[in-house]
């Protein structure tokens, strides 16, 4: 059901995390959210693990990643975390793929992807983990198309994708697997009013959502705009209480949490644009 305009939208500001970072990577398992890896204060990758308790609001620091990475993906398999791929502190895209369990607060190590990629897209079904586009050492997008098994810890390949892609978006609608990474122009009535890059974009109540990134000014964006489908116009809607661009962020029911990122340098920052209650 479609809200009622930026009226229906508010702000939750959670305590900030223990680490400043960039490209974080983030998951959300049993109440709790996950912040792994990423870059800090001296722009190299790391190793940093935090979760923060959502009935307490408290942080937390988990055993560190086996391998220090920034940009890598992250699936959500029961009890387990598989974090894939990312780039470490050469800048080089990695293979490494790590699980951690949360039940016994440790990492083990999984079968590495068939090749190292940075910006890869995955999604869950059935408990398989479909690893999907990214890009490897020559800096050129993949059209791969991999699937994790958990039972025999391996990877096989599938039919490669149409289109190669690199930190592509992608969603599980029914038996299908979307990937979203090339767009069409649209005429100047339904762009957005705001021209920005590196921005945070999710689907809150029938609304498309576009929040912070960088625009022609050298500081971040803190304005936020949605796009209501039903309406097919885009309206303004609370600023960010941190402006901020390259955030990391996660859909978790009616939130759509924008986490760390860089503001006048990596961001502590944890924000999550809500829908108000009884809309």
């Amino acid at each position: 059901m479609a809200t009622g305009g930026g009226r229906a939208f508010a702000w939750q500001v959670f305590p900030p995390m223990p680490t400043c970072r960039v490209y974080g990577t983030v998951a959300h398992q049993d109440g709790h959210l996950l912040v792994l890896g990423g870059c800090g204060q001296a722009g190299l990758p790391l190793d940093t693990a935090e979760t923060l308790d959502m009935a307490s609001h408290t942080w937390l620091a988990l055993a560190p990643l086996p391998t220090a990475r920034a940009g890598a993906a992250a699936v959500v398999l029961g009890k387990q975390v598989l974090v894939v791929g990312g780039v470490d502190e050469v800048q080089s895209p990695v293979a490494a793929v790590e699980a951690f369990l949360s039940d016994e607060g440790r990492w083990e190590r999984r079968a590495t992807l068939p090749q190292a990629a940075m910006g890869v897209a995955t999604v869950e079904r059935d408990g398989m983990v479909y690893a999907l586009g990214g890009m490897g050492s020559d800096t050129a997008p993949q059209a791969q198309v991999r699937v994790y098994e958990p039972r025999r810890d391996c990877w096989l390949s599938l039919p490669s994708m149409p289109t190669p892609c690199y930190g592509a978006s992608t969603f599980l609608h029914g038996n299908k697997i979307y990937v979203l990474g090339s767009w069409t122009k649209l005429p100047r009535s339904l762009r957005m009013r705001d021209k920005r890059a590196d921005f945070v974009v999710g689907s809150l109540g029938g609304h498309i959502v576009a929040i912070g990134g960088l625009g022609n000014q050298p500081c971040p964006l803190g304005s936020v705009e949605s796009f209501s489908l039903a309406r097919r116009r885009w309206e303004v809607l609370p600023a960010m209480p941190t402006a901020r661009c390259s955030c990391s962020s996660l859909q978790a029911g009616p939130r759509l949490f924008v986490i760390g990122g860089v503001a006048q340098g990596p961001s502590q920052a944890v924000e999550a644009l809500c829908l108000r209650d009884g809309v």
